[in-house]
């Protein structure tokens, strides 16, 4: 099993940007898929995105980050990011990364899939 960190998080305002971290320890990093989900308070955790070990590192968004966030992986360094940019008010949750040798695809964008998670990290953005 693979352990994860998450970093970057932060208070931040509407339309600003914020660089998330998930550094992994102990096994070969490369052969993880790694989700991101997010949980605001009194709300259940949802998919943000997800970077796929096979098929040439492919990417997912939920809809509701499509074309704001992006997810990119440094395995030499053993560190998935997560770029987000024009931060709006509802993007305000704990961040958390997750790692699976899962890659169906059609899989990844549930947190049932994942057996390693980060302690997660906490992203609030001021309106």
């Amino acid at each position: 099993q693979v352990q994860l960190v998450e970093s970057g998080g932060g208070l931040v305002q509407a339309g600003g940007s914020l660089r998330l971290s998930c550094a992994a320890s102990g096994r070969t990093f490369s052969t993880y898929s790694v989700g991101w989900f997010r949980q605001a308070p009194g709300k259940e955790r949802e998919f943000v995105s997800f970077i796929n070990w096979v098929s040439d590192d492919s990417t997912d968004y939920a809809e509701s980050v499509q074309g704001r966030f992006t997810i990119s992986r440094d395995n030499a360094k053993n560190t998935v990011y997560l770029q987000m940019n024009s931060l709006k008010p509802e993007d305000t949750a704990a961040y958390y990364c997750a790692a699976s040798n899962a890659f169906k695809s059609r899989l990844l964008r549930l947190s049932g899939t994942y057996n390693s998670w980060g302690q997660g990290t906490q992203v609030t953005v001021s309106s």
